[in-house]
């Protein structure tokens, strides 16, 4: 499994509606992660906006980002959520992660 860690930034006023959000996120959307090969995924949030998330996968954010890019539910919940973002210049969130190079592991 590849590990990826990635960074969005999330407007500062939208920060408590983005969190309830992701209390209910659309099953159909959790199992398209799932058969898309988002697994272990977790999205930490500072108080400022930046947001940081972390998946495993078995090939790379690239493959996983095609993946999804396949599923209906996928353009549904990225147009729902758009408004959260700050520099998205007209892509979706899923399309602007950006990557952050591992540079140390402790297994």
């Amino acid at each position: 499994m590849k590990r990826i860690g990635f960074l969005l930034k999330v407007k500062p006023d939208k920060i408590e509606e983005y969190k309830l959000r992701h209390q209910a996120v659309w099953p159909e959307m959790l199992a398209a992660l799932r058969r898309t090969g988002w697994h272990n995924y977790s999205l930490f949030l500072r108080e400022d906006g930046l947001l940081f998330g972390y998946f495993e996968t078995p090939e790379s954010l690239q493959a996983a980002q095609a993946g999804m890019s396949q599923e209906a539910v996928n353009t549904q919940w990225q147009t729902f959520m758009a408004p959260f973002f700050e520099n998205l210049s007209g892509a979706q969130a899923d399309q602007s992660m950006v990557e952050l190079e591992e540079v140390f592991h402790l297994d």
